[in-house]
Order: structure tokens, then sequence, then C-alpha cells
């Protein structure tokens, strides 16, 4: 008998062919550490599972893959669930995965952890982002669901403790794949068109799948991008996510929000009364001081005798009138005293008392003053200044001492 020689081909065939026959492959749970992770644009993820003694090929085609909940990453303990067949063109088995969820932590608890780790390096939990609550709001945005008991729940309080505010509804779903968006667009939607001061999101109770619409990031950055204040009411105390860390306010159920948002109205009627008595004492206070006063200038003169006042005046006026005089005239007197002796003084040392007394004051030909022999030359021309009027004359021969005659210059 001839001995059959299979290609390649067939070989990777009749393979696959045994593998997809055993029920056992078609169903089965791998344990293993997440390698060589890789994510295409084509939305297939590829990867490897691996533990201390093997390593098994693993695709996760886009279908698939659009439902994780969390960012698979190398070095991730994980459970990987699918069918193990061979690619008839490489002749390499592998599995085919349909779902991968972390070991030890359910797949919501890491995508949430993963989430809040992303947004925080961002900035969205920064307090100094955060917004201040209105004191008085006029109107409320709620964004939650129409038929549940949250929105019952703050209507109710609202109108209990501040009945002047306007409660406005923006009905969205608050569960399921299109929650998030309806969310995230109402929020949008309130700031657009300014259909309140302050927007309260949120839900009741319910498991970590059922609030999962509010660890969304698209929700999450609706809320950041807000101008207006938001308060996040998801759940019950014990209940966080990712929309109270981004809010500017997190209430811890949906009627805890409605308290937060708006003041209670006995308590400001409290404060009113407390304000009017204030001002009503303060009032009696200033009016009784005010009684006070006006009975101290009553009691004044210029009340009871007004032309006595008026006399009293007028004599005040003269005195000082009287005495301004006197002091002007003391004032004057000194002055013109000082005047006096200032004008003796300076008319001593006038040159014209000097030449008065007999003495004269020679000029040279340039008009300079000649204070010695020396000044001048035989021959040049000299005016002379006396007491009354004065000449000139023409040097003949200067001389040291008077008598005693110097020789001419030649």
């Amino acid at each position: 008998m001839e001995q059959h020689i299979f290609g390649v081909a067939e070989v990777n065939q009749l393979v696959k062919l045994l593998l997809d026959g055993e029920p056992m492959l078609q169903d089965v749970y791998v344990r293993g550490e997440l390698s060589n992770y890789k994510m295409y644009p084509s939305g297939h993820h590829y990867f490897t599972l691996k533990d201390p003694v093997g390593a098994l090929r693993c695709v996760m085609f886009r279908g698939q893959a659009s439902r994780l909940r969390f960012r698979p990453e190398n070095g991730m303990k994980a459970i990987a669930q699918g069918r193990i067949t061979v690619f008839p063109r490489d002749g390499a088995y592998q599995l085919y995965c349909n779902s991968l969820t972390p070991e030890g932590a359910g797949d919501l608890a890491v995508a949430f952890e993963q989430l809040k780790a992303k947004l925080y390096a961002e900035g969205l939990f920064d307090p100094a982002h955060k917004k201040p609550l209105p004191p008085y709001p006029e109107r409320i945005a709620i964004v939650t669901s129409s038929a549940g008991a949250a929105v019952h729940d703050i209507i109710r309080i609202l109108r209990r403790r501040y009945p002047l505010a306007k409660a406005v509804l923006l009905p969205v779903r608050v569960q399921g794949a299109e929650a998030p968006p309806e969310i995230a667009g109402a929020i949008r939607y309130a700031n657009k068109w300014r259909v309140g001061d302050v927007i309260i999101t949120g839900r009741g109770g319910g498991s970590m799948e059922d609030l999962w619409a509010f660890n969304d990031e698209r929700v999450a950055r609706a809320i950041y991008d807000s101008e207006l204040p938001v308060i996040s009411a998801v759940g019950h105390e014990p209940d966080v996510t990712i929309a109270d860390f981004v809010a500017d306010a997190r209430a811890s159920t949906p009627s805890n929000a409605a308290e937060i948002a708006v003041p209670d109205q006995e308590a400001l009627k409290q404060w009113l009364t407390g304000a009017a008595s204030r001002l009503e004492r303060s009032g009696t206070a200033r009016l009784a001081a005010l009684r006070q006063r006006l009975g101290t200038l009553a009691e004044k003169r210029v009340l009871q005798d007004q032309m006595a006042y008026v006399q009293d005046k007028r004599m005040e006026l003269a005195h000082v009138q009287q005495r301004l005089g006197d002091l002007s005239a003391g004032l004057v007197a000194g002055k013109r005293q000082r005047v006096s002796v200032l004008g003796a003084a300076l008319d001593a040392m006038s040159p014209l008392k000097v030449l008065g007394r007999g003495y004269a004051m020679a000029r040279g030909p340039s008009g300079e003053i000649l204070r010695s022999w020396r000044d001048v030359q035989s021959g040049e021309r000299v005016s002379v200044t006396l007491g009354e009027g004065g000449f000139l004359c023409t040097v003949e021969e200067p001389f040291e001492k008077e008598g005693k005659a110097w020789p001419r210059k030649k």
C-alpha cells in the first residue's frame, strides 16, 4: 500500500479539524500573565498568556475587544475565555479570546482604578478647578432618570427647603450602554442654554455594574468642562464613582444633593427674624442717642436766648478785631524800625557817604577803579569822582608817596 504524503496545508487543516472537534477546547478558561500585548488600529488585540513553564498565543477580535471595561497591561494576571484552534496559514494553534477578566479583582474594579489614575494625572480632580455653589439658586437642573426614585426625592427636598427655586428635569437613562452619552449630552445642554444655576446629576443605589455610567470617561469630562457647578449624587454613602471626584461637590445621596444645592427656608426665616430684631435694637439705641443729644443742645444758651447769644458773639468778634489790630500795629512798627536800622547801616557803608567826607575815587581809562599808583601811566586820562560831581584829568607823573615823585617810565 502506497504511503500517503500530506501537504503542509493539509496537515494544518487536519489538526484544525481535530481541535475544532474537541468539545473541551471550544469553551476553555486559561489563567496566565499578559505579555506582548498589542492593540492594532483595526481594533484587534494580540497577546500572549504565559506561566512559568509555557506560553499560549491569543487573539481577541474587535467585536469582543470593544466590550472590555479595563485596559489590559503587560504583567497583569488575567483569565481568558475562548476556544483553541489552529490558524491554517501559519500552522500555529492559539486561543481565540471571547472575554478577558483580571484575576483577583473584577474587570470593573480594574477599569475604575485605571480611569481614576488617568484623570487624576490630567488634573480633572484638582480642587483649584472646582467652582463654588450659588448661595441662592433660582433654577436647579436635574440630570437623571424621570422614572427613578431619585428625581422624586430631589424635588421633594427642594420644595420643602427652598420653594423659591425652580427644578428643571433633563431626563436621561442612567444605566446601560446608552446612558453615558445621554448624561454627558444633558450636562452640555444645560450649560449651552443655561437652564439652571447649578446641576445635580446622579441616581439611586445599585451594584457597581448599575452605577457604571457615572464611571464613564465621557461623563467625567462633561462634568469637568461644565461652566455651571455640578453636584454628583450617585447611589448611597459607600458608593464612590469617578463623577464624585470630578464634580464640584459630592452628595452621599440624591436627597443630600438637594440639601446641598439650596438653603433651608426655615434657617433663612430665623436669620431674617434675628436680623430684624438686631436692626430694631440698633435703631432704638440710635434714636435714644439722638434724643439725648437733642436734649443737650436744647439746654444751650443759643436756643434759649438767641439775641444774647448773638451779642456775646459780637463782643467776641470785636475783641478779636481789636487784638488783631494791636498785633498788626506792633508788627508794622517793628518792621519799620528794622528797616530804619538796616537803611542806616546801608547808608553808612555807601561809597557816596565816604566821598562826602572829602575822599575821591579814581577810575582808569577802561573804567577800572585805581587802587595803586602802579595802575596808571603818565599821560593816561583818569576819571575822578568826588562827593559831589567829579572831573577828568591827565596823569603827569605817578608817585609812591605824597611829595616824592617817581621817575617817568620811558
